[in-house]
C-alpha cells in the first residue's frame, strides 16, 4: 500500500500530515497529487469524504514552497473557489493545517460577516486565497482583490457551484485570471454540465476518477420508514433518543422546515440547532462548533450542509424530507461513515415523496429496506412498484414524458401541462439518445456560443499554461 513518502512530498508537509495521523493517501490523493505536482490541469471526481481537499492542497503548497516570490505585499498566487461559507472555512483550515511548517499565508473570503478583517488580511499579503464567489466579486469591484498574478485556480465542488447558479460568477472570476495558469476542477459528480464547464476552463486536463459518480459509501447502513408527513416529528423525536444516536444530522428541504423541526424537537425535550442560508454567519458557526465539540447533539440543516461539512463521528443522518435530486441523497448520507467508520442513514418517506424514493433507489442500484414504525406512529402503504434498473422511469414519469423534475428556478415559466399548484416530483429526467443532440443548461449554451470570441480574448484561459504557473512574474 502506498505511503505519503512515496508521493515525493517535502518534509514540512509530511510532518504536518503525520501529525494529523495520516500515513496512507486515499485513492484520489494517490492519483491527483503527482499530476498537480507536475503542473497539469486536473479534472478530479471522487465521492464525498474521500479527501479531495488534501489531494489539491498538499501539492499546491509544495509547489509554492519550491518556487517562492520576493517582494511585499505577497501577491495572491492561488485562488480556490467554493460554493458555501462552511466549505470555504474548512478548505482554508486545511491549507493552514498542512502548511503549518511553512511560511505561506492563507486567507478566506465569504459573506455574512464584516469585510474589514478580510481586507486587512489581503493588504498584509496572501499566498492562498479561499473564497465564495459573491464576496470575492464584491471585494474585486471595490479594488481590494487583484488576481492578475494567480498561477493556480481551483474550483472545488463544481457540481454544487452549478446547482447554486454560480456559472456567471465563475465566468467573471475566470475573466480576471491570467491566461497562463494551472486549473484544477474537483467535483463529486461528473454530469454533462461539469464536463462542458471543464472544456472551457481547463487546458488538456488529466482526468482522475476513483469511484463511480454518486455512489454511496458501502459502510453506511440505509433504511426507510414509510410515514405520513404529519407523523414525522414524532418519529424523529422517538428515534433521536435511541442509545446509538449520539450525534445526528437531520436534513430538511427548506429553511422554514429546518426551523420548524427544531421547534418540534424542543417541545419533545430534545435540544437542536438549525443551520441554513437565512442564519447569520455567527449563528451558523456557533451551531457547527457546538455540533463538533458535542455540546449540540442534533443539527438540523438544509442542503447547505450536504457538501463539505466535515464533522467526525456523526452516528446517523436523517433524511426528514427526501431530496428532489437523487444525487443530493448521496451527498447527504456521506456526512456519516467517513474515513472508514460505519454510519447510519435513515429516510422518512411520505406519500408524496414516493417518486423521490424511486429515483434514489434507481441511482444507487439498491432498494432501501423498510423499517418498522414504533407504536403510535401511523404507517402508510409501501410503494407497490419495484424500482427499475438505472435509466428506467416509473410509470408516473412515463405518462408525463420527458418533463424535467425538481425545483423550478425563480422567474422561469411553468412548463406546459403542469398544474401551478402541483409540487415538483423527483429528479430531473435527461433526454434520451433518440432525442438527438445533448441538452445543456441555458447558461452553458450561452458560454458555448461565445467560446470562439472568448478564446481569442483569453477570457477562459484556453491558452497553453506557462512553464511555471507558481512563479508569479508580472504578465
Amino acid at each position: 500500500m502506498m505511503r505519503f513518502e512515496e508521493l515525493k512530498l517535502i518534509q514540512p508537509l509530511l510532518a504536518a500530515v503525520q501529525k494529523q495521523g495520516y500515513d496512507v493517501p486515499t485513492p484520489i490523493q494517490a492519483k491527483a497529487i503527482p499530476e498537480v505536482l507536475a503542473g497539469h490541469d486536473v479534472l478530479g471526481c471522487a465521492q464525498t469524504g474521500t479527501g479531495k481537499t488534501a489531494a489539491f492542497a498538499l501539492p499546491i503548497l509544495q509547489n509554492l514552497v519550491e518556487h517562492p516570490v520576493a517582494g511585499a505585499p505577497r501577491p495572491i498566487r492561488v485562488l480556490v473557489l467554493t460554493p458555501t461559507r462552511e466549505l470555504a472555512a474548512q478548505v482554508e483550515e486545511s491549507f493552514k493545517t498542512y502548511g503549518a511548517n511553512t511560511s505561506l499565508r492563507t486567507a478566506v473570503l465569504f459573506g455574512g460577516v464584516g469585510q474589514s478583517p478580510q481586507v486587512a488580511a489581503l493588504r498584509a499579503g496572501v499566498d492562498v486565497l479561499v473564497a465564495t464567489p459573491g464576496r470575492l466579486l464584491d471585494l474585486m469591484n471595490q479594488g481590494h482583490v487583484r488576481l492578475d498574478r494567480v498561477g493556480v485556480f481551483v474550483l472545488d465542488e463544481a457540481d454544487r457551484m452549478l446547482d447554486m447558479g454560480f456559472i456567471h460568477d465563475i465566468r467573471r472570476v475566470a475573466a480576471a485570471l491570467p491566461r497562463a495558469r494551472q486549473t484544477l476542477l474537483f467535483s463529486a459528480t461528473l454530469l454533462p454540465e461539469i464536463r462542458e464547464l471543464a472544456g472551457f476552463l481547463l487546458s488538456r486536463p488529466v482526468s482522475v476518477s476513483v469511484t463511480p459518480a454518486a455512489t454511496p459509501v458501502e459502510a453506511i447502513a440505509q433504511r426507510v420508514h414509510f410515514v405520513e408527513k404529519g407523523d414525522k416529528p414524532a418519529l424523529l423525536a422517538h428515534m433521536l433518543v435511541e442509545p446509538g444516536i449520539f450525534r445526528a444530522l437531520v436534513f430538511t428541504r427548506t429553511k422554514h422546515g429546518a426551523d420548524k423541526v427544531v421547534k418540534c424537537l424542543a417541545r419533545a425535550g430534545i435540544q437542536a440547532a438549525a443551520i441554513h442560508g437565512n442564519k447569520s454567519q455567527g449563528k451558523r458557526e456557533r451551531a457547527l462548533d457546538g455540533f463538533r465539540d458535542g455540546s449540540q447533539r442534533v443539527l438540523v440543516a438544509t442542503d447547505i450542509a450536504a457538501r463539505g461539512l466535515d464533522v467526525e463521528d456523526i452516528s446517523a443522518v436523517f433524511n426528514y424530507d427526501l431530496p428532489h435530486e437523487p444525487e443530493v441523497y448521496v451527498h447527504r448520507i456521506g456526512r456519516t461513515g467517513r474515513a472508514g467508520a460505519s454510519g447510519l442513514a435513515i429516510s422518512f418517506c411520505a406519500s408524496e415523496e414516493r417518486d423521490d424514493l424511486r429515483a434514489i433507489e434507481r441511482l444507487i442500484h439498491h432498494r432501501l429496506p423498510e423499517a418498522p414504525l414504533p407504536a403510535g406512529v401511523k404507517p402508510i402503504p409501501a410503494p407497490r412498484e419495484v424500482p427499475g434498473s438505472r435509466g428506467q422511469r416509473p410509470r408516473s414519469q412515463q405518462a408525463q414524458g420527458n418533463r424535467p423534475r425538481g425545483d423550478r428556478p425563480q422567474g422561469s415559466r411553468p412548463q406546459a401541462g403542469r398544474s401551478q399548484g402541483r409540487p415538483p416530483q423527483g429528479n430531473r429526467s435527461r433526454p434520451s439518445a433518440s432525442q438527438g443532440q445533448r441538452r445543456f443548461s441555458p447558461t452553458l449554451q450561452a458560454l458555448r456560443s461565445r467560446q470562439k470570441t472568448e478564446n481569442a480574448q483569453g477570457f477562459l484561459g484556453q491558452d497553453e499554461p506557462g512553464p511555471n504557473p507558481y512563479r508569479s512574474a508580472t504578465r
